[in-house]
């Protein structure tokens, strides 16, 4: 579904060049659901936009189901935002009109499609468990309920690929587990592919791969160890095995043979303040050591 390969973002701000991505790589399959993590700053953001169609690429290649974002008109654009891909935001301002209704809000991209907009609004507000909150207005609705209605929106002209930024950062633990278990039935269900960008590691705990990026690469991947279902019916049934961790980290490699290594990893074994590392083969593995200290006389 998404294909990334060696991405860059550079924006110019007055006279100077801020590099938001720096040759990131990043492979989504069509049905996946998965999550990108990242600190402020680190380009989950500027990732997502290009996705959405909201940005474009300074470089690199970046297709999304087989079309390629770089050759892209206005027009294609336009088209692409309407058919191929849904937006939630973490600003429900951005998502929802105040003056309308659940239903109204949800029928208004949908009459451009020209489709029969009740029904598919009804459809769509059931789908996320609001049928019955379908005449209220804004102020009528919790946070977790906008945000619910924000997903149908994404929903109403049928798209391949969900975009999420952001969608718990405004609402409680709770209705955030919601929230997700909403996204992950919605993937089960509908096939479709969800990305989910967030700054929370914990949810990794609800999704099948957690992609994070730093300095505008992607420098590790979380990927689940069992299924999600196959973990719930373990706990349900008490054979869960005792503090196993549900996901396995790797590091990614990109394609000079590069990798980046979190600065807490390189301090505790004594890297601290160089920008340099032996590296050395040990029985079969690559072994990295802090630099050898000048001798003195």
């Amino acid at each position: 579904m998404i294909h990334c390969d060696n991405l860059v973002k550079i924006y110019k701000v007055a006279d100077l060049e801020v590099v938001a991505l720096q040759g990131l790589d990043l492979h989504v399959e069509a049905g996946e659901l998965m999550a990108i993590i990242g600190n402020s700053g680190s380009g989950k953001s500027t990732l997502l936009n290009m996705l959405g169609g909201l940005d474009r690429p300074s470089a690199g290649q970046l297709t999304v189901d087989g079309k390629d974002l770089l050759k892209f008109t206005e027009a294609d654009l336009v088209k692409y935002k309407r058919e191929t891909v849904g937006f939630v935001w973490q600003n429900n301002a951005r998502n929802l009109i105040p003056y309308l209704t659940a239903q109204e809000n949800v029928e208004l991209p949908i009459l451009l499609k020209g489709r029969r907009k009740r029904e598919r609004a009804l459809e769509l507000l059931e789908a996320v468990g609001l049928s019955h909150r379908r005449k209220n207005r804004l102020h009528q609705l919790s946070g977790g309920e906008q945000q619910r209605v924000a997903i149908a929106i994404a929903l109403a002209n049928q798209p391949k690929m969900l975009l999420a930024d952001e969608p718990t950062g405004s609402v409680d633990t709770k209705m955030a587990n919601q929230i997700l278990n909403l996204f992950r039935e919605l993937n089960r269900s509908m096939g479709l592919t969800v990305v989910i960008v967030t700054h929370d590691p914990l949810l990794a705990k609800k999704v099948d791969r957690v992609v994070a990026i730093r300095d505008g690469k992607t420098s590790s991947e979380m990927i689940r160890r069992k299924s999600y279902a196959d973990e719930l019916r373990e706990l349900e049934e008490g054979t869960a095995a005792a503090e196993e961790e549900s996901h396995v980290e790797y590091a990614v490699i990109d394609r000079a043979g590069r990798l980046q290594i979190p600065s807490d990893m390189l301090q505790s074994v004594g890297i601290k303040d160089s920008n340099k590392v032996r590296v050395q083969l040990e029985d079969g593995r690559i072994v990295l050591l802090p630099p050898e200290e000048k001798k003195t006389s």
